[in-house]
């Protein structure tokens, strides 16, 4: 069992802020601004260059991916971490697509966050007119698992509502099929337990600034399976994938096994911060973590709902169907996200109008579940959302 008092006590929580935005970027732990004080102090600072080796940097791409690795059931080796979701996503794609040469056709959900879609479109137009990428509704996934398919790209938990696909059972048919699989654990990692190698998945990707808390900016993460791994070719070819980068040598050659889907330089500064959140992650089992979330989702729903006749729910009711977020539908969601944040409750805003909420045990409990609803029910009854100051959009909502 987790010790969810024992975790919240380990991050920075303003006072007066009751934060369900923990789906979108996590707060910051505690004994981050010390760690990464010091090491830019006695590292980057003592150390200069000599950090590489002697401070370990370059290990830590490799350090901290079997650390993500163990949330998300990867096997030991075979998770790495750098640059962003959007460049891992292009990886995996295109990696998957070369397994697979006679096939032309990328099936994803018409509700996949659109930065998937946008890289796979675009690798897709890259290679040719006979490349496409075909989208269809998500509850429709499985009808359309056809034999012209190379790879099968979806989210396992939706963005917007927070539905959950079936992971196991769409890999199985997928490959039954003869597709591979790329999944995006954005909304998962952190927030349910995921098995990639009991699901047999092939790649999975995600980001680490969300439930697992690494800081604006932190680096994603990518998995290769056991069996790909050796002879995925990386279509973005950076130096630290090379077998040997400080040989200098000008033709590429694919480092061993999860080294090559290594791109850029890793990000020492956002890996040390993200560090200091895998060692409260370490205090937590995931399963609690899924039981208590799902506990405080099934809350939040039902005081919502009993005060609030003007939301309606988006989210699967079910908590097994869902992740750890909640989503309510308001056809004037955007001004009345921005009252609630008036108020102190931070969640966001999606278009075209969904009032998004995410709840994180390690320091969301059942008291601010029920403050946070209080506060809601205040700005909906009362028609607190309807001001002009509330309905200016802003560049990030």
């Amino acid at each position: 069992m987790t010790d969810f008092a024992a975790t919240k006590a380990m991050f920075h929580l303003p006072e007066g802020m009751i934060y369900l935005d923990g789906n979108s970027l996590g707060p910051l732990p505690l004994a981050a601004t010390k760690q990464v004080g010091a090491m830019m102090q006695d590292e980057w600072g003592e150390m200069l260059i000599t950090g590489w080796n002697k401070a370990g940097w370059m290990q830590k791409s490799n350090d901290l991916g079997d650390r993500i690795g163990r949330l998300i059931g990867a096997e030991p080796g075979h998770v790495v971490m750098g640059d962003t979701l959007s460049i891992k996503v292009y990886q995996a794609v295109a990696s998957a697509l070369e397994l697979n040469p006679a096939r032309k056709v990328v099936l994803s959900d018409n509700g996949n966050f659109p930065t998937d879609l946008y890289m796979a479109d675009g690798l897709l137009r890259s290679l040719g007119d006979e490349y496409e990428l075909r989208t269809v509704n998500p509850e429709d996934v499985a009808e359309n698992l056809t034999d012209d398919i190379a790879v099968l790209m979806l989210t396992e938990v939706d963005y917007r509502t927070g539905r959950k696909h079936d992971m196991k059972s769409l890999t199985e048919q997928a490959q039954a099929k003869g597709i591979i699989t790329v999944w995006d654990l954005a909304h998962s990692a952190g927030a349910l337990p995921v098995d990639l190698a009991g699901c047999n998945a092939d790649f999975a990707v995600g980001c680490s600034y969300k439930y697992l808390n690494g800081g604006p900016g932190a680096p994603a993460f990518i998995y290769v399976a056991p069996r790909h791994v050796d002879q995925v070719r990386p279509a973005l070819s950076g130096w630290l994938g090379h077998e040997a980068p400080f040989a200098f040598d000008l033709d590429y050659r694919p480092g061993p096994g999860i080294e090559r889907m290594r791109v850029g330089t890793p990000p020492v500064l956002q890996l040390t911060a993200l560090e200091t959140a895998m060692d409260i992650w370490d205090m937590a089992d995931i399963a609690s973590v899924r039981a208590k979330s799902i506990e405080l989702c099934d809350l939040f729903i039902a005081e919502v709902e009993a005060s609030c006749p003007d939301l309606t729910l988006a989210s699967p009711r079910d908590g097994h169907q869902r992740g750890s977020q909640v989503s309510f539908r308001f056809r004037e969601g955007y001004a009345a996200m921005q009252a609630l944040i008036a108020r102190g409750v931070i969640g966001d805003f999606r278009a075209p109008d969904i009032m998004r909420f995410g709840f994180t045990p390690l320091y969301i409990d059942e008291a601010d579940v029920r403050a946070a609803a209080a506060i809601i029910a205040d700005v909906m009854q009362n028609n607190l959302w309807d001001r002009p100051e509330y309905k200016v959009r802003s560049a990030v909502t």
